[in-house]
């Protein structure tokens, strides 16, 4: 759909409106992002957001707290255990509940092989965003469905595994299947990391189409309220796994992967970056894997006492911030999800003016979206 309407760009008597989504396949979901041009360039740039809301803030007062949790995986889903894992942190802090060491671990295992994934499925978006179709996509996919399979393995489910619970987790991983995962992580996965950075990294058609595009201070993305790898990649180095721990991450060696140059290539890097750095850490958290208790015991019908708590998780799209208060009942009184893709989205109406349409999708592309979580 295109419309026309007089415009107030220097040197132009009009500008044209044109509607990118909701059905666009670049959108990653379904999003509609109303752009108006001037010629090529992109003068403004306005998220609509909306079209896959499905009330789970409003749903999870319903509830029980223990419920809550098959909703957490439908809000950023390709970043399952980090959200279940933000909202069992959030519970535990409210009721006072401890975590046996052997979940914290299984916890940290999962929610970086999430981050793997979850990495995986923005380089097969963003290699055909710019227009390399297919190889990269099926390389990211044949390591993916790998990692899945181990999803499987635990907890039953590839998608949506509701594998975390409020005090620890509801199944243990054999040794036969940590070793699995070991071996891959240890033998193959690093060949294939090579081979994502030759097809992305080492293509210069791709380089050329990322490099210099979209480049953003730290101070701006602050401003716009941007994190994760997206504010990571124009030199900040906040990241929450090392900056206020949890789970077993003080236990880890690991390198918050960051850089400076602040454009759509720089974000490309620190993402494959991690990759590898997650890679490491799994195996580490194997290697350490204490015997013991997975969960601990708690009320069937869980009453926290009245209050509120927020806790933050570094998700793979950033900042992820949940918030629950109770009223002493086996319901919450609110459940509150601060989403990093929706700030990473809001930011959209700044990064894009000035820019060219043929840009603005390796621009959208480097915040890496999940509609998911933006319309709960």
């Amino acid at each position: 759909m295109v419309n026309f309407a007089r415009g107030g760009v220097e040197g132009s008597t009009e500008t044209m409106l044109v509607n990118i989504g909701p059905q666009h396949p670049s959108t990653h979901g379904v999003l509609h992002i109303m752009t108006e041009l001037a010629g090529e360039t992109v003068v403004t740039a306005k998220p609509v957001i909306g079209y896959l809301h499905r009330g789970i803030e409003k749903l999870a007062e319903q509830r029980t707290w223990q419920q809550n949790l098959v909703l957490c995986d439908r809000l950023d889903y390709v970043a399952q255990f980090s959200n279940e894992w933000a909202y069992c942190r959030a519970v535990e802090k409210l009721a006072g509940i401890s975590v046996p060491e052997r979940a914290e671990y299984l916890r940290t295992l999962l929610g970086e092989l999430n981050r793997i994934t979850s990495h995986l499925i923005w380089y097969a978006g963003v290699t055909m965003d710019i227009g390399a179709l297919g190889t990269p996509f099926i390389y990211a996919w044949v390591a993916r469905e790998k990692i899945f399979d181990f999803y499987e393995n635990v907890t039953g489910a590839r998608m949506m595994p509701n594998w975390m619970r409020i005090g620890g987790v509801r199944c243990d991983i054999d040794a036969a299947l940590l070793a699995d995962m070991r071996e891959f992580l240890v033998s193959d996965f690093p060949k294939e990391c090579d081979v994502y950075e030759a097809l992305l990294t080492g293509n210069e058609i791709v380089v050329s189409r990322m490099k210099g595009v979209g480049a953003f201070t730290v101070e701006e993305l602050t401003d716009w309220g941007v994190t994760g790898p997206a504010l990571r990649a124009s030199g900040s180095p906040l990241d929450l796994r090392r900056d206020a721990p949890y789970g077993v991450y003080d236990k880890l060696d690991f390198e918050v992967c960051s850089d400076g140059a602040g454009d759509s290539l720089a974000r490309a890097r620190v993402r494959l970056r991690e990759i590898r750095e997650s890679a490491k850490m799994c195996v580490q958290i194997i290697d350490m894997l204490p015997e013991g208790e997975i969960q601990t015991k708690i009320p069937r019908a869980l009453k926290p006492p009245e209050g509120d708590v927020c806790v933050r998780t570094e998700s793979p799209r950033g900042e992820l911030g949940i918030l629950v208060a109770s009223d002493g009942s086996a319901k919450p009184l609110r459940f509150r999800v601060r989403s990093p893709i929706f700030y990473n989205l809001s930011a959209m109406p700044h990064m894009l003016p000035g820019h060219l349409l043929a840009d603005m999708l390796v621009i959208f592309g480097g915040i890496d979206t999940s509609m998911g979580e933006i319309d709960r």
